[in-house]
């Protein structure tokens, strides 16, 4: 399995990790928003090229799952770093309430039935690490899974994540490549966002008061984030904690990351053997008689 991206931002996979030592903004060198813009330009058409490529090769797939608190800026993310890939190559799962059917099946089953094909991208807009974020801080939730008694204790959290660590460790020797996005923004930042939300009016169809009131659990949702990173942070499936203040410089550090991890995998278009070469050329001479260029 290649190896991942190094980071400033990569959670270590010691649980060491404290998100309130993670930072929201980027550091005092970072480029400014409009060098960041044209940088992230750069770095898409050579994220297009590579995916072409691993698609021609088709052996790993590429998984990218995105986390984060409210008007973090996942939605926008998404677009920017897929905005120069061919839309055949890759593949977007936003996961909201379960359906009945889906929480008659265990809490991975719905995420696993959407993942990516070898020689795909597969973007995961939340995923089953809702299961012990926001289930955590609203156990009720688990009421309506119907789950027997004896597993509904105080373990299950640490019982979902070491499911989740086994599955990604399964997803990874199988030849799918997993990177996880924190998209870490402040509580600041995110009540200036909602108030953007309310002020232009073309933004208004993006607020919901529902977000808000889940303001009134920010630490409880801060404490679940830290403990199910510190937990499924691995060398087969990293997280990364990207500062989310600053979208210019959150799009581009993690679009960086995501071509870091195809370089890494030194791909080339397949060639064909010598057989499938002579074939190629007897036909093409067939195709150029017909049309009279032969």
């Amino acid at each position: 399995m290649p190896a991942h991206p190094k980071s400033p931002y990569l959670v270590p996979t010691d649980g060491r990790f404290k998100i309130r030592d993670a930072p929201h903004g980027p550091p005092k060198d970072a480029p400014d928003g409009k060098s960041c813009r044209k940088k992230l330009e750069r770095v898409i058409e050579r994220i297009a090229e590579l995916q072409r490529t691993f698609a021609a090769h088709d052996r790993h797939a590429l998984l990218l799952v995105f986390q984060a608190m409210d008007a973090a800026g996942k939605d926008g993310t998404i677009r920017a770093v897929t905005s120069g890939v061919d839309p055949s190559g890759f593949q977007v799962s936003s996961f909201k309430a379960p359906s009945n059917e889906e929480l008659d099946h265990d809490f991975l089953w719905r995420c696993a039935k959407r993942l990516p094909e070898r020689g795909r991208i597969g973007i995961f807009n939340r995923s089953w690490y809702e299961e012990v974020l926001i289930a955590r801080v609203h156990p009720g939730i688990l009421d309506a899974q119907r789950l027997p008694p004896e597993k509904v204790g105080p373990d299950i959290w640490e019982d979902r994540c070491e499911s989740i660590a086994d599955f990604e460790r399964h997803l990874a020797r199988n030849g799918t490549i997993v990177l996880k996005f924190f998209l870490n923004v402040s509580r600041d930042e995110q009540a200036r966002r909602f108030i953007a939300r309310v002020d232009d009016p073309e933004k208004n169809w993006k607020f919901s008061a529902g977000d808000v009131r889940q303001r009134e659990h920010w630490d409880a949702y801060q404490e679940a984030f830290e403990y199910a990173l510190r937990r499924t942070s691995t060398k087969h499936a990293p997280w990364y904690a990207i500062p989310a203040d600053d979208k210019p410089f959150m799009r581009l550090t993690v679009a960086r990351i995501i071509l870091e991890q195809l370089e890494s995998l030194r791909l080339e278009f397949p060639a064909p053997d010598a057989a499938d070469r002579e074939e190629m050329l007897t036909l093409r001479e067939q195709l150029a008689r017909e049309i009279g260029e032969a």
